[in-house]
């Protein structure tokens, strides 16, 4: 079978950690996997810094801030129920194009840091949720949407082998 594609670009040179790549690649690729999505898809990375995320949050959202992530989903899919069907197929590989992530750097460096678990799981997670994001996963109550998304965060790290 052939494997996901993973796109990342970083909007300058020397950000972040030599193996960011490779953590947000191997975080992806087992979100996909534990949700049991076994077509080929592509996700597009930009790892970029606090002022390029605040500027395409207020673009985007309409939020002035800088974030952590943002997550551009493809698709209308619903938790839990990947349908290739209403999926948007890269014409050029036939992958099914799930979306667009935006990761800032530096607020992964202050986040691991500030919750105690590093850099490097930091990141990670920030794929993954933003992953689960793509695949039609939600938080914006504190209800059963929350709940499920924070469960399937947790089982996607501990996968990864790291758990907090």
């Amino acid at each position: 079978m052939k494997m996901h594609s993973v796109n990342i670009l970083r909007t300058r040179t020397g950000l972040g950690h030599p193996e960011t790549a490779g953590l947000v690649k191997k975080a992806i690729c087992a979100a996909l996997d534990s949700e049991g999505v076994d077509r080929p898809c592509r996700v597009d990375v930009t790892l970029t810094d606090d002022e390029t995320i605040r500027n395409i949050n207020y673009e985007q959202r309409g939020v002035d801030r800088p974030t952590d992530v943002l997550s551009f989903p493809m698709n209308e899919l619903q938790p839990g129920q990947f349908d290739t069907e209403i999926c948007e197929i890269d014409m050029d590989t036939g992958d099914i194009f799930l979306g667009d992530m935006v990761i800032s750097v530096p607020r992964c460096q202050v986040q691991g840091e500030e919750y105690g678990h590093g850099y490097k799981r930091e990141v990670s997670y920030l794929a993954v949720h933003s992953v689960l994001h793509l695949l039609g996963y939600d938080h914006i109550d504190e209800g059963e949407d929350k709940r499920l998304m924070r469960a399937r965060e947790e089982a996607v790290m501990s996968r990864l082998g790291t758990v907090r």
